[in-house]
């Protein structure tokens, strides 16, 4: 695959991740609005390990934390935060992991892969998170985090596997909704987001299995790390804006390019 078409899905991949516009949506829309051809599993996978690992980093003292309290879970111990923030989290991705299989099993999630199915979405969820960040109470930190809150949650992420909804737009989204701050809101689907990339990208590794050859791992590894920069730059800048900046660009850029897209669907 040509380099810059490698550069354009990893930086696409890792800057739509963890902003609220969909990644999901963007990758589709690549190749749909442009001509180019699809990227495929092998660079799929590479992109989402990309993101997975910028994350990860970022976050590192709570995965660290969580890591340690899965072996006390495994043990039946909630008694460490790091214990309950792992079975927060692994209560948060069931919902999405059974929907997910569901769905590509059913072969339903190739039919939403549509420019009118992303412009609806674009436009519609975004509207609905600017109401939720506008109406949305500041009572509640990351630290607060209840295990009924991150079912309701993981329930939210399972409408982003509409293209074009956004992972981490809708469950910010949900948790402004449930009365937490905007750091918290976003720090919360950040972590949210690991052992969901992670399953995604075992599901997809599962497809290409045996069939990558040398010069597909090549190109899979530019993408990863394309897609590491660009990811783990965009959540910097994300986090340190939200201290000061609410989501209200985000929703501007998602309403224009919804009608946009629909524009292009319909006419």
């Amino acid at each position: 695959m040509p380099l810059f078409h490698l550069f354009l899905v990893a930086v696409i991949q890792g800057i739509t991740e963890f902003l609220p516009i969909s990644s999901s949506g963007h990758l589709i829309l690549l190749p749909n609005l442009t001509g180019m051809a699809d990227q495929g599993l092998v660079i799929d996978v590479a992109v989402h390990v990309g993101t997975l690992f910028a994350v990860v980093i970022y976050f590192w003292s709570d995965v660290r934390d969580a890591a340690a309290g899965s072996l006390r879970l495994l043990r039946g111990r909630v008694d460490t935060r790091g214990a309950f923030l792992a079975l927060c989290l692994i209560a948060a991705t069931v919902p999405v992991v059974i929907a997910g299989l569901a769905l590509k099993l059913s072969g339903l999630d190739e039919a939403m892969r549509s420019t009118a199915v992303i412009g609806w979405t674009m436009l519609l969820f975004g509207i609905v998170l600017y109401v939720a960040d506008q109406r949305g109470a500041d009572t509640r930190a990351a630290t607060d985090w209840t295990l009924k809150h991150a079912i309701i949650m993981g329930l939210w992420q399972v409408i982003a596997l509409i293209p074009g909804t956004s992972r981490s737009g809708i469950t910010i989204t949900g948790a402004r909704l449930l009365g937490y701050g905007r750091d918290g809101a976003a720090r919360l689907s950040m972590l949210m987001s690991i052992p969901t990339i992670a399953m995604a990208g075992l599901l997809l590794g599962a497809d290409v299995i045996g069939n990558a050859d040398a010069g597909a791992a090549r190109d899979g590894l530019i993408a990863a790390a394309f897609a590491f920069v660009s990811a783990l730059l965009a959540l910097a800048l994300m986090m340190r804006l939200l201290r000061s900046v609410s989501f209200t660009p985000y929703v501007i850029y998602r309403v224009v390019l919804g009608v946009i897209l629909l524009g292009v669907a319909y006419f």
